[in-house]
């Protein structure tokens, strides 16, 4: 018979495992990382609501949506409908199909305000931050441990202050919040051989826009490349060829009949006239005249600087790595748009290519990590430099200047006349200010149509969208006190008129149900401050 150990000798037994434990320290990066990124994307989007930046278009109008969808309803949105004269009844699945935004519905039930999209965005982004960190582990599986938690480290940190993550939050809140971490779990799981996780993935990529589908079977045939190439991998070809049949189907069913089903118009953001009018004139034209047709993606200076802010930063290094053509679809629908804000790095757009972008560098180092080690760290350690220098420049170095927490003096005007209007009545207000008011009035945009409502709220001293100029919007203040209309509060260049007579207004139109709409005509940035 064994001796019976002492009481000593049980007690350090049953303390063993917490005497030595060593924290996780993957995970505690990980998880410090995670926080960075929500942080700092966070405070991006607070910034921007504090300096009065974030207008009705877009931040209202999803505000607007998700509000419906937390009352149990369809997600409909007043100042889209109305500015851009869509009939009654058109709900937001009308314009982009976006299902996959009624999951954000339970948190208006915590916080009824447009800052909660500004949160939700954040955490999403930050959600990329583990999912790029497995990406990174696997790609350099291969490399000793030292180099492997290098890699991991710098390719999370790389992510979390991605300059695109900045400019999306600088934007306010867009479908492209979901985009980003489905993109990067799609990748993730195919990467992991975890089929099912990738059609879950790619589901709902395909509910988050329209042409996610594309991107859906772009990365359908990779997969299938890729899997064709490893042995016992026929899962991996299958769940390939399927999303590459399903992408462009699901992409064709919701433009031609869900779209429409909404209140929206099939085609209404083709911006591809020079090409064709359809999907298969294009077609045509790329086959028959290719290189006047591929021209038109770099004919101008926007197209390139875009080109090359993309791609520089990360050293060309998603070019040689076969994921970057799941960027392909996403980019030419930029370059050979007609329309200019596609163009620019300026907006949310860049975002939607950055899990791509970034993951094809990080494979691409790994396998560059495996011929020539040396090497890997020079161009690593460019393209950590270059990326986190654009990342400070156009994000955490704002963050840090307390003139970009402060509104201008028509700004802070602007949301002093909104506390002005009362509960539940109708406005039209200046951009800028319309998400301040979206959680508690019927808000419209003041545009270039009289809509009648209650309170009226500009500011004249310079444009702002969707005014060509500010004598346009001064001319709107004359027009309306010379018809019913009162003011009630003037500072700083802002005006808060009151109707107080219901009569006609000269260009007065309210959609109908034969309404046609209208698409806005590209203007020139509105001025920025000093």
């Amino acid at each position: 018979m064994g001796t019976v150990p002492t009481t000593e000798q049980q007690l350090a037994r049953a303390f063993a495992p917490l005497l030595t434990f060593a924290p996780d320290r993957h995970r505690i990066r990980t998880v410090a990382l995670t926080l960075l990124c929500f942080g700092v994307m966070l405070g991006v989007g607070l910034q921007q609501w504090s300096n009065v930046r974030l207008g009705g278009f877009d931040l209202g109008i999803f505000d607007q949506a998700i509000r419906a969808y937390a009352h149990l309803h369809l997600p409909r949105s007043p100042i889209k409908n109305f500015h851009h004269d869509f009939p009654p009844g058109f709900s937001l699945l009308g314009d982009h199909f976006s299902p996959v935004l009624a999951f954000l519905a339970p948190l208006y039930w915590i916080w009824d305000d447009p800052r909660v999209l500004l949160i939700a965005q954040a955490a999403l982004f930050a959600v990329g931050v583990p999912l790029v960190r497995r990406i990174t582990v696997r790609c350099f599986a291969d490399a000793a441990p030292e180099t492997s938690r290098t890699a991991t480290d710098l390719a999370g940190l790389v992510y979390a202050l991605g300059w695109p993550l900045f400019m999306a939050s600088r934007e306010g809140f867009h479908e492209v919040a979901f985009a980003v971490p489905l993109t990067l779990l799609m990748l993730e799981r195919g990467q992991a051989r975890r089929y099912g996780g990738v059609i879950v993935a790619a589901v709902l990529l395909l509910c988050t826009k329209e042409d996610m589908g594309l991107l859906v079977a772009t990365y359908g045939a990779v997969l299938a490349l890729r899997s064709g190439g490893r042995d016992g991998e026929r899962r991996g070809v299958r769940t390939g060829l399927a999303l590459l049949v399903a992408g462009p189907v699901a992409c064709f069913a919701a433009i031609r009949w869900l779209i429409p089903a909404m209140g929206g118009v099939s085609g209404y953001y083709w911006n591809y006239g020079r090409l064709g009018p359809n999907v298969g004139a294009v077609i045509v034209r790329l086959l028959t005249d290719p290189v006047t047709s591929f021209s038109l993606a770099v004919n101008n200076w926007q197209k390139v600087s875009l080109l090359l802010w993309l791609f520089l930063p990360l050293l060309f290094l998603p070019l040689r790595s076969a994921t970057v053509l799941c960027a392909l679809p996403l980019l030419a629908e930029r370059l050979f748009s007609d329309n200019p804000s596609h163009w620019s790095m300026a907006h949310h757009y860049d975002a939607f290519l950055w899990p791509v972008l970034l993951v094809a560098a990080i494979e691409t180092l790994a396998r560059l990590h495996a011929r020539a080690p040396g090497r890997t760290r020079r161009w690593a350690a460019a393209v950590v430099t270059a990326s986190l220098a654009m990342g400070l420049l156009l994000g955490v170095a704002r963050l840090a200047d307390p003139a970009h927490w402060e509104p201008n003096a028509p700004e802070r005007a602007l949301v002093e006349a909104a506390s002005f209007i009362p509960d539940g009545v109708t406005v039209e207000a200046d951009n800028n200010v319309a998400p301040h008011l979206t959680a508690r009035t019927r808000t419209l945009i003041a545009d270039n149509t009289p809509r009648g409502a209650d309170y009226v709220l500009l500011q004249t001293v310079k444009r702002t969208f969707p005014f060509a100029s500010a004598a346009q919007e001064q001319a709107r203040v004359r027009l309306l006190l010379a018809h019913g209309y009162a003011q009630l509060w003037s500072e700083d260049g802002v005006v808060l008129l009151f109707r107080t007579v219901d009569e006609p207004i000269p260009g007065m139109y309210i959609p109908d149900k034969n309404s046609t709409p209208v698409k806005d005509v590209p203007l020139p940035p509105a001025p920025t401050r000093s």
